[in-house]
């Protein structure tokens, strides 16, 4: 499944492709649209992103966790060699530095991803400042190709911003427009 970006300059376009989009079995999971005007959705009915989709909580999460094994198992290490409890401490105990510092690292991550854009949305922040809509189709494999023709067939006012293999993954990354911009296509 891919998820493709694709810009609309009006609350009316993204009303008609996503209506669109719908009838050709595209179910509003698979929908979202990133906008300044939530009220402006929420009234046509179209879904709105979720968390997941606007910060970065999960690339965050997973980073904090990774910094937060390496401390557990540097510390844990550092416990075993210095023996400040004595020599004869369980293997438990060091299990358990390890998992508090990597949920720890994974508590503080996330918490700096709830206060942060998503940087997969980091060259689409000025359309959304000037208030254009951005919406995410993910499309299954099967339809990716019907999709893209629908929408530039009917569609021809909403760009197709840029392609990721899956949104969620948050290391992935996204092929933009910008690399495209001389005339070239996103495959």
């Amino acid at each position: 499944m891919k998820c493709l970006y694709y810009v609309a300059p009006t609350l009316d376009s993204t009303h008609h492709i996503s209506n669109e989009l719908r009838a050709v079995g595209i179910r509003d999971g698979l929908l979202h649209v990133i906008s300044r005007d939530e009220a402006g959705l929420t009234e046509q009915q179209i879904p709105s992103s979720n968390y997941l989709e606007t910060l970065d909580l999960l690339r965050d999460g997973f980073i904090g966790s990774a910094v937060g094994l390496i401390v557990g198992v540097v510390g844990a290490g550092v416990l075993k060699i210095c023996a400040p409890f004595g020599p004869d401490v369980p293997a438990l105990v060091y299990l358990a530095t390890v998992a508090v510092a990597t949920l720890f690292g994974a508590w503080e991550g996330g918490l700096t991803g709830i206060a942060t854009e998503n940087k997969k949305l980091a060259d689409f922040h000025d359309d959304i400042a000037a208030g254009r809509y951005l919406m995410l189709v993910y499309a299954p494999r099967e339809r990716e190709a019907s999709v893209r023709r629908l929408v530039r067939a009917r569609h021809p006012e909403a760009e197709l911003a840029g392609i990721d293999r899956h949104f969620l993954n948050p290391f992935s990354l996204v092929k933009h427009r910008r690399k495209f911009s001389r005339g070239g296509t996103i495959s």
